[in-house]
C-alpha cells in the first residue's frame, strides 16, 4: 500500500507540473495574440491614412 501511495504521489507531482507548462505557454500565446492584433490594426490605420492623403 505504501508504494502505491508513493506512486500517486510521482504522478500528481508530475501532472501538477505539467499544469504550470501549460499554463505559461497560453499566458505567453495571450499576449503574442494580443501584439499581432495590435500590430494588424496599426498596418490597417497606417494604410487608411495612406489612401486617403492622396
Amino acid at each position: 500500500m505504501k508504494k502505491l501511495s508513493i506512486t500517486l504521489f510521482a504522478l500528481a507531482m508530475i501532472a501538477l507540473s505539467g499544469c504550470s507548462i501549460i499554463g505559461g505557454i497560453f499566458k505567453a500565446g495571450v499576449f503574442v495574440g494580443v501584439l499581432a492584433i495590435v500590430v494588424v490594426i496599426g498596418i490597417i490605420i497606417w494604410l487608411f491614412s495612406l489612401f486617403s492623403g492622396k
